[in-house]
C-alpha cells in the first residue's frame, strides 16, 4: 500500500484540488488524443512500413488491450491508491508510444500499439475516479465542461495535427508527441496527488478473475475486429474466437459468484443504478462511435463531397456532443430530476437518426450536417449523467471498481457499435478500410439499415436510463449512513 495512506491528510485546498484536476485532465488528453491523431497517419504508415494487410490492427490492437484492462485498473486503484496506479498507467502508455515511434516494421508497430493500450486503458477511468475522490456527486457534473473541453480539443486538434505530421513531417511524430504531454501530466500530478484523500480497506486482487476478464474481452474484440475487416462473420477463426470468449466470460461469471472478493464486486454488479446507468452509457457510446466510422462514407456517397468536407460531419457531431455534455453538467446540480436532460437528449437523437434514415437518397448535405449536430447534442448529456449517477451509487472504497466498470462497458459498447455498423455499411472490405471500388458501391438502403440499427441502440439506452433509479445526488464524498451504496 502506498505510504501516502498511512496518515490521514489534511483537507485539500481549492487550489490543490484544481492542480490535481488539471493534471488528471492532461492525462485524459493523452487517451483522447490517441483516438484521433493516429488515423490521418495510417496511409503514410502503410507506405513506409509495408504489410498493408495489417493496417487495421493499428487501431484494433490498442482497442483490444485498452478495453480488456480497464476494470483491472479500477480494482488496483481501490487497493493501492490512485497515485501509484495512474503513474503506472501513464508510464506504460509512454513506453508503448516510444516503441511505436521507433517501429521498423508493421508487426513491431502493432505490438507497440497493444502495449500503449495496456497503459491507455486506465487513463480515462482513473482520471474520472480521481475527480470522484475530490468532488461530491452533486457538484461533480460541473466538471463535465472541462472534460468536454478535453475531448473537443482532441477531436479537432488530433486530425489536424496528425495530418500535418503525416503529410509534411513524419508519421512517427503522432507518437512522439505523447512524451511531452505525458511528462507534463506526471509532473503536474506528482506533488498534488500525494495529498489526495484515500480510504483504504483490506483487499485481495483476484488474479484468476483478472486473467479471465482480459482473456474474454481480448478474444471478443479479436473476433469483432476480424469479422469487421473480412465481412465473413461465419468464418471458422471468427466463430472459434467468439466461442472461446463466451467460455472465458462464463468462467468469469462463475468466479464473480463464488470468490469472496472478485475483480468486480458482486454488490456493484447487482446495483440497479450502476447496471442500468452503465448500460445506457454503453449503448449511447456504441451508436456514437459506430456512426463515426460510416458518416464519412455516407456523405461522400450520397453528396459526392471529398474527405475534407465529409469530416465536417464528424466535427459537428462531436461539437454537438460536447455542447450537450457541458450544458447538462452545469444544469445537473440544480435539477431534482437530473435524468431529464439525457432522456430528452436520447429522444432528440432518435429523431435526428430517423431524419437521416428518411433522407438517405435525396437529402441535402446541409440538412445532414444539421441532423448530425442534433444527434450529437442529444447524445452528449448521457456521459455526465451516467458518470455522476454511477459514482453517486457506491461507497468511496468501491469508486474505482464502479468507475472502471463504467469505462469498460463504454469501451465494449463502442467496439460493438463499430463492428455492427461497420459490418452493415463496409461489408467485405468496402469503404475506407479497403476495397477497390471505394464507398461509391454502397447502396442507399444499406445506410438506412445502419441508421435504423443506431436508432435501436439509442432506444435501448433511453429505456435503460428510464428504468434506472434516480437517487438524490450527495453533497458529501461518502454516502450518509442511512443511504448506503447498495
Amino acid at each position: 500500500m502506498d505510504r501516502q495512506t498511512a496518515a490521514a491528510p489534511a483537507p485539500l485546498t481549492e487550489t490543490r484540488k484544481k492542480q490535481i484536476i488539471v493534471g488528471v485532465l492532461t492525462a485524459m488528453l493523452l487517451a483522447a488524443l490517441d483516438q484521433t491523431i493516429v488515423a490521418p497517419a495510417i496511409v503514410p504508415i502503410g507506405r513506409s512500413l509495408g504489410s498493408v494487410e495489417y493496417l487495421p490492427w493499428i487501431v484494433s490492437a490498442y482497442l483490444v488491450t485498452a478495453t480488456a484492462v480497464t476494470p483491472l485498473y479500477g480494482k488496483l486503484a481501490d487497493i493501492h491508491g490512485r497515485r501509484p496506479i495512474i503513474f503506472v498507467s501513464v508510464t506504460i502508455f509512454l513506453a508503448g508510444s516510444v516503441l511505436c515511434a521507433l517501429a521498423p516494421s508493421m508487426l513491431w508497430l502493432v505490438a507497440g500499439r497493444a502495449i500503449q493500450g495496456l497503459g491507455g486503458g486506465g487513463l480515462i477511468a482513473l482520471a474520472q475516479t480521481v475527480m470522484g475522490d475530490l468532488v461530491p456527486p452533486k457538484q461533480r457534473a460541473k466538471y463535465a465542461a472541462q472534460i468536454s473541453a478535453v475531448w473537443a480539443t482532441a477531436s479537432v486538434a488530433g486530425p489536424l495535427v496528425g495530418g500535418v505530421f503525416a503529410q509534411h513531417l513524419h508519421w512517427s511524430l503522432v507518437f512522439w508527441i505523447n512524451l511531452p504531454i505525458g511528462l507534463v501530466a506526471l509532473w503536474m500530478m506528482n506533488g498534488p496527488l500525494k495529498d489526495l484523500p484515500f480510504h483504504p480497506r483490506p483487499h485481495r486482487l483476484d488474479v484468476p478473475g483478472a486473467i479471465l476478464v482480459v482473456a474474454a474481452t481480448s478474444l471478443a474484440m479479436l473476433a469483432l475486429s476480424l469479422g469487421r475487416q473480412s465481412g465473413e462473420w461465419a468464418a471458422p477463426d471468427v466463430l472459434g474466437l467468439a466461442g472461446a470468449a463466451l467460455v472465458a466470460a462464463a468462467l468469469f461469471a462463475w468466479r464473480v459468484k463464488t470468490f469472496a472478493e472478485p475483480l468486480i464486486p458482486i454488490k456493484v454488479l447487482k446495483n440497479k443504478v450502476i447496471a442500468r446507468g452503465a448500460l445506457a452509457v454503453a449503448c449511447g457510446a456504441g451508436g456514437f462511435i459506430g456512426l463515426t466510422t460510416i458518416i464519412p462514407v455516407f456523405l461522400q456517397t450520397r453528396n459526392g463531397v471529398g474527405p475534407d468536407l465529409a469530416a465536417v460531419g464528424l466535427i459537428l457531431m462531436g461539437a454537438g456532443a460536447v455542447i450537450g455534455a457541458a450544458l447538462t453538467g452545469r444544469a445537473v446540480p440544480k435539477l431534482k430530476r437530473y435524468r431529464t436532460p439525457s432522456l430528452c437528449g436520447f429522444a432528440l437523437s432518435i429523431a435526428a437518426l430517423a431524419g437521416l434514415a428518411l433522407s438517405v437518397e435525396h437529402g441535402s448535405f446541409l440538412v445532414s450536417l444539421a441532423l448530425l449536430f442534433l444527434y450529437g447534442l442529444g447524445i452528449g448529456p448521457i456521459f455526465p449523467v451516467g458518470t455522476v449517477s454511477v459514482q453517486n451509487a457506491v461507497a468511496q472504497h468501491d469508486l474505482g471498481a464502479a468507475t472502471g466498470l463504467l469505462a469498460f462497458l463504454r469501451s465494449m459498447g463502442a467496439a460493438f457499435g463499430v463492428a455492427i455498423l461497420g459490418a452493415i455499411v463496409l461489408g467485405a472490405g468496402l469503404g475506407p478500410e479497403g476495397g477497390e471500388h471505394g464507398p461509391a458501391v454502397v447502396e442507399p438502403g444499406t445506410f438506412r439499415l445502419a441508421f435504423l440499427a443506431a436508432i435501436l441502440g439509442t432506444a435501448a439506452a433511453l429505456i435503460s436510463l428510464w428504468r434506472m433509479p434516480e437517487r438524490p445526488l450527495r453533497d458529501t464524498i461518502e454516502p450518509r449512513p442511512s443511504e448506503g451504496p447498495g
